[in-house]
């Protein structure tokens, strides 16, 4: 990685699926892996995928002796195929069948554009150099183009250039899925408009997503004025133009093709197949484009872009994790009614769903584009009639969200998975997540803090809020000998324990993270009622059938939840029955494995089950200390009549730690938050883990099936808010900077109700500015001491 750019310098086949999803480009609305444009799909290197934001349609698959139904980000038609044969051989260009004399492959994250370089020499013995550009628009999020300059080195001779678009393609980029149904859409129509332009439409089987595609291929020849000949060729689901091309030695071959995308989901049009055949007519050149691109991705990071002095390494990684989360979500999904894939929109991996991810994703957003945050909480309120449903049957009032999101917000959660160690199909309870409706209330919560957003809290988080509350209200159940409320049937974070040893039921009994979240919901809907006028209060109350008796209860809970402890101790039981199960052999499994085990596969595999041990897959328990201030956590203890205290939260974070095998990119990001006061280098250690997760595919191919947003995204935000002591608290932005001693100085800036606000942070000073612009004070604390800023203020502390 260099200079905002990751390049590649030879060719490693075996490597190319992750470098395909690190060099995915997209728009957010459109993503395409950085697979090359000569191939096709195969099972072990190349795989073409290109994915549509919110574009998903349900299959049946039988799967052992049982019909189950999975919803899946579909993998779309491929508009990248543009290859090349002498006229005097019948295969096409393959890199595998050549001799590659040079290599070099750049992904410009400041620019958002794919490129590559080679010189290769046929059988025949000729040399050809080949460099290709690749964009998909963020000016335009309809438009894809990319670029080929093809030069003969010693020959001189005939060539037939193919430019296609493929409908044929299946869903198969993820092996333990491909038992599964895969052929998500129906090829409706396919053609040309003229000597430039080819179409084709087609259509998902199920969900009945139209999608259409138009192609303008231009060839461009050294010297001026030669023709070129062109043909078509097509068959059901896919077209392709021919271009028949005399070359002279050292004299480049320049083609351009550029795409037009359009769906049935888009806004403001007639229909999808018109509307990319009117569009692409009105496209310009390939430099036209990449310019427009350039000036979109610029304004982007003049928002976006962190930092970092004396730490090289860091600095770009962190920007290749800011590059994927704005390909994932931008201005462009605004309107497109979405969630965040927790793998981006990189790859078929957890079948293209939204999970909590977004608990780790909005931070970012919050600080840097709330008007996105905004949108994507808006997602999640749409489907709320669905959470209100599934709810409703499973025997509570309120909003039950799902664990695993798609399309219109039922439960997505697969019923059994495949456990690829064992090749066994395994029952998954996964979907008892209920905490997954905690994270959405706290995400409103959090995106109401960073902007204020008062109609919005009104009208749409307000509601979020009451009905998660009520949820909980009717989930929690009252110990009538101990006189404390519990929640049972369960499963929190740490996902491994969803049962207890030998138990036949699923699920466990108050998960103290769980039940602590649960108590921080009701007491923000409590909250509410001190901010939301009294007539609004009343419409809710009746919209959501919220009686007084409810509300009570809801004032019950919040001061009797009941919260499982180790024995005696200070430390935070995960759930009942914690302390019963085995200790885990951990160094002789590390020495076997290595430290981010898989452990519920592993075990699984040995006819072993990880839900006897003390075992986590990541951070349960310590998310608590991540999401929460010990002011706030500890002000919860206190309302519950806990004895518990901040000298306490170390020895949690110790007992934990050493339980925690890191089978999630998550926990690292957790992990590092909650040493970053207490054990600096340990910290620094995890978030260098976190920072590399993906970029060296620290848990084995995984990444290649899409990266892991939630940890992107994370480490990003463990650098603008831990590293800072970033809070808002009491209508107060907190900073206390702790800075690593790897980190010299810290420059962002983050937009704060209204306000565009400038940091600079070094180990002894912070400089706070305020844009001019805005007239509304806001009060920043600095090491425990508010002061009060206006536009175009200016300060320096002294924090050393």
């Amino acid at each position: 990685m260099y200079d905002w750019k990751i390049i590649y310098e030879n060719w490693v086949p075996e490597e190319q699926p992750l470098r395909e999803a690190l060099c995915t480009l997209g728009n957010g609305y459109i993503a395409t892996r950085g697979a090359f444009e000569e191939t096709t799909a195969d099972e072990k290197v190349h795989y073409p995928g290109t994915y549509l934001a919110g574009g998903y349609n349900r299959l049946m698959s039988e799967v052992a002796d049982r019909k189950i139904e999975n919803e899946d980000l579909v993998n779309c038609p491929n508009w990248l195929p543009l290859t090349f044969r002498h006229k005097d051989a019948e295969e096409w260009f393959d890199l595998e069948k050549a001799e590659l004399i040079s290599f070099r492959q750049e992904l410009d994250m400041k620019q958002g554009l794919l490129e590559r370089r080679m010189h290769f020499r046929d059988s025949a013995g000729r040399e050809t150099s080949l460099h290709s550009r690749r964009l998909l628009s963020m000016a335009n999020p309809h438009v894809a183009a990319l670029e080929w300059e093809l030069t003969p080195i010693n020959w001189s001779g005939r060539i037939e250039i193919k430019s296609a678009l493929d409908g044929r393609v299946i869903n198969s980029g993820v092996a333990r899925y491909r038992a599964l149904a895969s052929k998500h859409h129906e090829p409706l129509q396919q053609g040309h408009q003229n000597d430039h332009i080819v179409f084709l439409e087609v259509q998902t089987i199920q969900s009945k997503l139209l999608m259409a595609q138009a192609a303008r291929t231009r060839v461009y020849i050294q010297p001026d004025g030669q023709s070129v000949n062109y043909s078509t060729q097509q068959e059901q689901g896919y077209i392709a133009q021919l271009f028949d091309v005399a070359c002279e030695q050292r004299q480049p071959v320049r083609v351009e093709k550029v795409v037009q995308i359009h769906t049935s989901r888009d806004k403001a049009i007639t229909e999808p197949l018109q509307e990319a055949c009117k569009n692409i007519e009105r496209q310009g050149s390939f430099l036209h484009l990449l310019e427009q691109h350039k000036r979109a991705w610029q304004r982007l990071w003049n928002r976006c872009d962190l930092m970092i002095a004396c730490n090289n390494q860091a600095q770009d990684i962190l920007r290749l994790h800011i590059f994927h989360l704005l390909q994932t979500v931008s201005s462009n999904t605004i309107g497109m009614d979405v969630g965040v894939p927790a793998r981006g929109l990189h790859g078929e991996a957890y079948r293209g769903h939204i999970f909590w991810d977004e608990l780790f994703i909005f931070p970012f957003l919050n600080l840097r584009l709330p008007e996105l945050t905004r949108e994507l909480l808006l997602y999640r309120y749409r489907r709320m009639p669905e959470a209100i449903f599934a709810a409703s049957q499973a025997g509570y009032r309120g909003a039950m969200f799902p664990w695993q999101s798609g399309s219109n917000g039922r439960e997505e959660s697969q019923v059994i998975h495949l456990n690829p160690k064992s090749g066994r199909w395994l029952a998954d309870h996964t979907y008892l997540q209920r905490h997954i409706s905690a994270a959405i209330a706290y995400n409103v919560w959090q995106y109401y803090q960073a902007t204020e957003d008062m109609e919005f809290m009104t009208f749409v988080g307000a509601e979020m809020i009451f009905n998660i509350a009520q949820f909980w209200s009717t989930i929690a159940v009252l110990n009538k000998e101990s006189g404390r409320y519990e929640i049972h049937k369960v499963v929190g974070p740490d996902e491994y324990h969803t049962d207890y040893p030998d138990s036949e039921e699923s699920g466990l009994k108050n998960n103290a993270y769980t039940n602590i979240m649960a108590v921080w919901v009701i007491q923000r809907a409590l909250q509410l009622f001190q901010m939301i006028d009294d007539s609004r209060l009343g419409e809710l109350f009746q919209k959501r059938n919220i009686s007084d008796a409810d509300i009570e209860r809801w004032r019950d809970i919040s001061l009797r939840m009941y919260v499982p402890f180790i024995g005696q101790s200070n430390i935070i039981a995960q759930f009942d029955g914690y302390e019963q199960l085995k200790e885990f052999p951990w160094e002789v499994y590390k020495k076997k494995y290595g430290e981010a085990m898989r452990l519920d596969r592993i075990l699984e595999s040995e006819g072993d089950n990880v839900n006897r041990y003390k075992a986590s897959k990541q951070a349960d328990v310590l998310m608590l200390f991540y999401l929460f201030s010990s002011e706030e956590l500890l002000h919860i203890f206190e309302l519950l009549q806990y004895d518990f205290k901040a000298e306490s939260i170390p020895e949690n974070v110790a007992y934990y730690s050493q339980r925690t095998s890191h089978g999630s990119t998550l926990s690292k990001i957790v992990h590092s938050w909650v040493l970053a006061r207490s054990d600096r280098k340990r910290a620094w250690n995890n978030f260098q883990t976190a920072l590399m997760s993906d970029v060296e595919d620290i848990q084995g191919g995984t990444t290649a099936e899409g990266i892991h947003l939630g940890a992107m995204a994370g480490t990003v935000d463990l650098v603008q808010r831990s590293f800072t002591g970033l809070e808002i608290r009491d209508n107060v932005l907190w900073l206390n900077p702790v800075l690593p001693e790897e980190i010299s100085c810290l420059e962002f800036q983050l937009r704060y109700r209204g306000h565009w606000i400038s940091l600079k942070v070094t180990h002894e000073k912070v400089l706070i500015s305020v844009d001019k612009g805005w007239f509304k004070e806001v009060l920043i604390g600095v090491k425990g001491k508010v002061y009060t800023f206006t536009t175009g203020d200016r300060k320096e502390f002294e924090i050393s």
